[in-house]
């Protein structure tokens, strides 16, 4: 049963300022999120990091909590090893998801030009 749908649109020049103002791409991306868009390169990690938040944001809204009352850290986007994106929970993240019901969560991710795009669907 479908517990939740969220989508969020980012601008990726949002992104590129962020990663020129130190501290913000560190306070609300996982470690491994950085090091996997660093890896990308300088034109594609701005991109990265765009959809990335846009999933989080997008996570939120499924769950219906808004961004309160975990940090954004907590939700890690991952690729499985055909290229499909996933989402591992941490810590409060994780306990908001138990208590929400969810079981599995669907992300589609895309970007364009400007904007990165993220949809979730959670599962109970």
């Amino acid at each position: 049963m479908i517990l939740g749908i969220g989508v969020d649109l980012i601008k990726i020049a949002r992104m590129n300022r962020w990663v020129d103002q130190g501290g913000l791409i560190e306070r609300y991306f996982h470690p491994k999120e950085v090091d996997d868009a660093v890896s990308r390169g300088p034109t594609a990690m701005a991109a990265s990091l765009a959809a990335r938040y846009a999933a989080k944001e997008a996570l939120a809204k499924a769950i219906g909590t808004g961004l309160k009352h975990f940090k954004l850290r907590e939700v890690q986007v991952v690729n499985d090893p055909h290229g499909k994106p996933e989402i591992l929970l941490h810590g409060e993240a994780l306990r908001m998801m138990d208590e929400f019901g969810g079981k599995r969560i669907h992300l589609s991710l895309t970007h364009e030009l400007d904007n990165a795009v993220a949809m979730v669907v959670i599962e109970g």
